[in-house]
């Protein structure tokens, strides 16, 4: 597996496991017709957008083939005034790849580009019902707090997780 930081021809790969996670991660959480108008062109546009934005990195896990199988992206939310902190805003992985170690990679390679950049507290944001908060769990990261937040017509628990300290990931 290899992981490294995306360009701008990896928009279109990043866009289909963006909407291919969303529809796997989300089936019992949001609303069917919501997930089924996800649109891989409009995902593509985003992340070409995101992936030339100063001071977001957004890294990629390729399998054998060459092919995306994951990502994650983090950087500086503009609603993040925490002096020295930044955000892991995505990480998605195609749900045949989970839990063979790509998030673990992923994750420790944004760290490290934050420790670069002098980033010590990160905060995460994840919907209660996401499983993958037990990810950031065993991480280490601790829940700060729960607000409710308006989704595709549902209404939905958003957990802010954060690292006070990253160098316990990056071991």
């Amino acid at each position: 597996m290899l992981i490294r930081e995306a360009t701008v021809a990896d928009a279109e790969g990043i866009a289909i496991v963006h909407v291919d996670s969303w529809r796997t991660t989300y089936n019992d959480i949001m609303p069917s017709d919501f997930l089924d108008n996800l649109s891989y062109g409009q995902r593509k546009e985003l992340w070409k957008k995101n992936i030339s934005s100063d001071g977001n990195y957004v890294y990629v896990a390729e399998n054998s083939d060459g092919k995306i199988v994951g990502f994650i992206s983090g950087g500086k939310r503009e609603k993040n005034k925490v002096e020295n902190s930044g955000d892991l805003t995505a990480i998605y992985i195609l749900e045949n790849f989970q839990r063979m170690g790509i998030g673990k990679k992923l994750i420790k390679e944004l760290f490290f580009k934050f420790e670069e950049l002098g980033l010590k507290t990160i905060f995460v944001e994840v919907l209660e019902d996401n499983e993958s908060r037990y990810f950031y769990e065993a991480f280490g990261a601790e829940l700060l707090k729960t607000e409710k937040i308006k989704m595709a017509r549902t209404e939905l628990n958003l957990l802010v997780y954060v690292w006070m300290d990253i160098s316990t990931v990056l071991l």
